[in-house]
């Protein structure tokens, strides 16, 4: 089995798991469409891809805003007639104490990492519905499973990713066959710390880069591997952390 032809739109695509699922995805045959505010990084993206025998649509935007994904839709569908799949990947990880109240962090992880995946399910749902099928992945986290010092705000976005997942696979998979999957990563080298502001949380980040964390393209193979199940087969969620993490 492979994904020829099956059109996947994927958020946060200009760097970190999402770069590198476009280019797993694309790699096997999927349609990529990249979504991040980032263009000239989507573009070169796309480029790499094209370069490689793929094929990739960049079409830039907010996830936080309704109508830049409807215009990611709108824009896939003009493209390439349908939605098969959704990677809601973008998200934001500056964490801090909560006694650092540091609130207008909490408001861009709220906005992001809960309400980003919220439109993204609005903007695609009524396609899948109509195509009788699809296939949705969140980004949720280890964080979904414990809290970390200064992850308060995070794991509580996290776990809301995890349980609106299940929710969705409950509603959906059933009565319309659209399958949900919660990607659930341990600590993985990309760009996710460097949001962070707090100090005496960048002191305490000492352990993580003194262990083997995950890389990038060990979650875009993990997507991969749910969307390569057939139809009747839905992976709930996917929890992987590297060796050497407590």
């Amino acid at each position: 089995m492979n994904l020829t032809d099956k059109v996947v739109i994927i958020t946060g695509a200009s760097s970190g798991i999402g770069e590198a699922t476009a280019k797993k995805l694309a790699k096997d045959g999927a349609k990529v469409v990249l979504m991040a505010r980032r263009e000239d990084k989507l573009k070169a993206l796309k480029d790499t891809i094209e370069n490689d025998g793929g094929t990739a649509l960049v079409v830039s935007g907010d996830v936080i805003k309704k109508d830049d994904f409807d215009q990611v839709v709108d824009a896939t569908v003009k493209a390439y007639g349908k939605i098969d799949g959704l990677i809601n990947n973008a998200g934001l990880m500056p964490l801090s104490f909560v006694e650092k109240l540091k609130t207008d962090e909490w408001e861009q992880m709220v906005d992001v990492n809960i309400k980003g995946v919220l439109n993204g399910v609005a903007a695609v749902l009524p396609k899948m519905k109509t195509n009788n099928g699809g296939h949705i992945i969140n980004i949720s986290s280890m964080a979904a499973h414990r809290y970390f010092p200064g992850g308060a705000v995070y794991c509580a976005t996290k776990s809301a990713v995890k349980m609106f997942s299940e929710g969705l696979r409950q509603e959906l998979a059933p009565k319309y066959g659209i399958n949900v999957t919660s990607i659930e990563p341990g600590a993985v080298a990309t760009e996710l710390t460097d949001t962070i502001t707090d100090e005496d949380i960048k002191e305490n980040m000492q352990d993580m880069q003194n262990m083997t964390t995950l890389e990038a393209e060990d979650i875009a193979n993990a997507i991969h591997y749910a969307l390569l199940q057939p139809n009747r087969v839905n992976i709930n969620d996917i929890y992987l952390v590297p060796s050497e993490q407590k």
